[in-house]
């Protein structure tokens, strides 16, 4: 859930407005209200909001046609429908339209708590699934950082430095060096932890796709917004987003991205209204990103934003003295995962996997261990088991 809950109050009613604001502004939450429905609504447009408290009968757009108009926007915002002229049909109607719950006034500071909170919690829920369905999760739990190379003790150290601190840091090094998991170490010292850990891929997507995958869409912005999205960002506020491959994200994007570094809030597509977010960046690339800032592909003021903190992986072949570190800690992890008996690697095998050079790093040495215990026959790992040939070709 966001670190803050956001609730706006719509009622014509003064009064009502702020005994509402500060019997749910004690408790932590961020309280904003609207005189009328009109006014509800342009607020709507310019922040996301987690619940909202809508009087049913009001001068001009009444308590109803704002109710319609928010849950066709945004199915997901908590309404909870309040008014002086309470009846069964009145509650009813509301709810089938989407409203969360109905409370009559008058009502006491505590009864609008309670209500409120279990609306929010309902949110927070939602949020959460959102959120598992963004984030990539291993069963087993995550990796951690192997090597007792120097290179990767200087690695360690640098993470342990900077994992308090808010800095953004760039992550450099080749395919399959283990970015994403310095990335997560870093995330899981830090202060943030309990927050959101979301990664982005900045491969593949077009960029219209993409931009909104990161900063959101506002219903309408375009042919298939059939409703307002959440965007990464706002998904892991207060948390950290890790952009892997930042090297290949567009002029355009690298442009909004900037302006959240600068100003910590983003834009949804469709939208231009700027909505605060809380988040930690971490980025990652295989490119020579000081290379693309000469060629002008890059903006220079970005990657010194992402670059505060700056740490090289060095590739698999340079600290051969880790490889039977990770070979083995693989040999571990999906002996496990596949339920095999397979309980070392040979001395024959081990000197063909320190001997060879492995272009896609740690990566690739983690899928041949893998495809070894899945295919040997025997409790050891031996040369043949590892596809001896593909090795040395």
């Amino acid at each position: 859930m966001y670190s803050q809950p956001n609730i706006l109050v719509v009622d014509d009613e003064e009064t009502i407005r702020d005994s509402c604001q500060q019997a749910l502004a004690r408790k932590g939450n961020k309280v904003e209200v609207a005189e009328d429905g009109s006014k509800a609504l342009a607020l709507l447009e310019k922040e996301s909001f987690d619940l909202v408290i809508l009087d049913l009968k009001m001068p001009g757009l009444n308590g109803m046609e704002v109710l319609k108009k928010i849950k066709k926007d945004d199915p997901e915002v908590i309404v909870v429908v309040i008014t002086g002229f309470a009846t069964v049909e009145s509650a009813v109607e509301a709810m089938k339209m989407g409203a969360y719950d109905f409370i009559p006034k008058p009502f006491t500071p505590d009864s609008l708590r309670m209500i409120v909170n279990r609306g929010l919690e309902k949110r927070k829920l939602w949020l959460e699934n959102v959120l598992l369905r963004a984030q990539l999760k291993d069963r087993f739990g995550p990796d951690i950082i192997i090597g007792q190379s120097p290179s990767m003790k200087k690695v360690v150290d640098l993470v342990q430095k900077v994992a308090p601190t808010d800095s953004a840091v760039l992550i450099s090094g080749e395919t399959g060096t283990g970015k994403e998991l310095v990335a997560r170490a870093i995330h899981s010292q830090s202060s943030r932890n309990d927050k959101p850990f979301i990664v982005v891929d900045c491969v593949g997507l077009l960029e219209s796709l993409f931009e909104s995958e990161l900063f959101g869409q506002v219903k309408g912005s375009s042919t298939g917004a059939t409703e307002t999205k959440y965007g990464m960002f706002e998904v892991a506020n207060g948390g950290t987003v890790f952009l892997n491959e930042v090297g290949n994200i567009s002029t355009n994007i690298q442009t909004k991205l900037l302006r959240l570094l600068q100003e910590k809030e983003i834009t949804k597509v469709g939208s231009s209204q700027p909505l605060k977010v809380d988040v930690r960046i971490i980025a990652a690339t295989s490119k020579d990103l000081p290379k693309c800032v000469a060629e002008q592909t890059f903006r220079e003021d970005l990657f010194y934003r992402l670059s505060v903190v700056l740490l090289a992986l060095p590739p698999l072949r340079e600290r051969k003295e880790d490889i039977p570190l990770l070979a083995n800690h693989f040999l571990n992890k999906y002996n496990k995962k596949r339920e095999k008996g397979v309980t070392a690697i040979s001395e024959e095998a081990m000197n063909v996997i320190a001997d060879y050079d492995w272009p896609g790093n740690v990566r690739e040495l983690e899928n041949v261990i893998e495809r070894a215990v899945v295919l040997t026959k025997s409790k050891v790992i031996e040369p043949a088991d590892l596809l001896y040939y593909e090795l040395h070709t």
